[in-house]
């Protein structure tokens, strides 16, 4: 089994008298994508620049593509960061084909990169107008480009979404998954949970410094509150005080119930089938936004 893309362990990060990060730890399979969500200030972007070498931990280890110095790993990784910026006066073309060379690629190479990115990205047309003129969506992919033009092993991308209207949202998904496709590691950051459901294989989802969930989307989504659907005939009131049932929306016939952690929804349907016709007995995993609300109030409420 090849070893984690990236590896971090007990890390910790202060700033004055406020600590940022800390004690994350967290592994990331080579070949996935891997969200690192959470709130607003929970401490996403300083684990981003401790996994791309801007920032060092104060305390605990991180290991990305099996180094753990920074600057051996500097042509294997693409980093887009939350705060962007381009070069206003520099043309797209001459902009990215500058970022490929900074990644060791000849100006040849770098160019033709650049105008099939600028391609797939829908820019073509733009390559040879300054960044000036750019809208901010525009800008936005102009800086994935420059982020993907070296063909890194590890993409780590802080924001992506962040500027997109509903169709360049699709476009940045598509493009993550092709990336996955051919072998990479994606990293990004997100509180867009619909977009981390969609694509992100694991994740892990910080509050305050500190992790709260870690493992991939489809066994956290499991473990977190289930909801029964239900379409029954007979009288609602059957359903109050099941065991293992948190919450009931009745609307008559029909009936969500939250689950317990702990709860057997077959031993519920036995329940159920005793007292109701049941018509019809869905058990839907909790969304990521669910996992991301309640996980986030319950932490905030200690």
């Amino acid at each position: 089994m090849s070893s984690p893309a990236v590896e971090l362990e007990a890390v910790v990060k202060a700033f004055a008298n406020v600590t940022a990060v800390n004690g994350i730890s967290a592994s990331v399979p080579r070949g996935c994508v891997f969200g690192v969500l959470g709130p607003n200030g929970a401490g996403k972007t300083t684990t981003i620049r401790m996994v791309v070498g801007i920032l060092r931990p104060d305390s605990g280890s991180v290991r990305v593509l099996g180094e753990t110095e920074p600057g051996a790993i500097k042509r294997r990784l693409g980093y887009l960061p939350e705060e962007k910026g381009l070069y206003k006066k520099m043309r797209l073309l001459e902009l990215v084909t500058y970022f490929g060379r900074l990644k060791g690629m000849g100006r040849a190479d770098a160019r033709a990169a650049g105008r099939r990115l600028l391609d797939q990205f829908g820019l073509a047309q733009w390559q040879d107008q300054k960044c000036e003129s750019l809208s901010k969506g525009m800008g936005q992919k102009v800086q994935i480009v420059g982020t993907l033009i070296h063909s890194p092993e590890l993409i780590v991308l802080d924001e992506p979404f962040s500027g997109l209207d509903p169709v360049n949202v699709e476009l940045v998904r598509q493009i993550i998954l092709e990336q996955k496709a051919a072998n990479r590691t994606v990293i990004l950051s997100t509180h867009v949970m619909e977009q981390a459901e969609q694509i992100c294989d694991a994740i892990v989802l910080i509050n305050r410094g500190r992790t709260l969930v870690e493992g991939p989307t489809a066994q956290v989504r499991q473990q977190t509150q289930r909801t029964v659907i239900l379409d029954y005939d007979g009288d609602g009131a059957a359903l109050s005080g099941l065991p293992g049932v948190l919450r009931v929306n009745d609307a008559g016939r029909h009936a969500e119930l939250s689950l317990a952690d702990d709860a057997d929804p077959q031993q519920l349907l036995l329940a159920l089938a005793a007292k109701l016709t049941i018509r019809r007995f869905d058990t839907r995993a909790a969304s990521l936004h669910e996992v991301f609300v309640r996980s986030v109030r319950a932490d905030d409420a200690l």
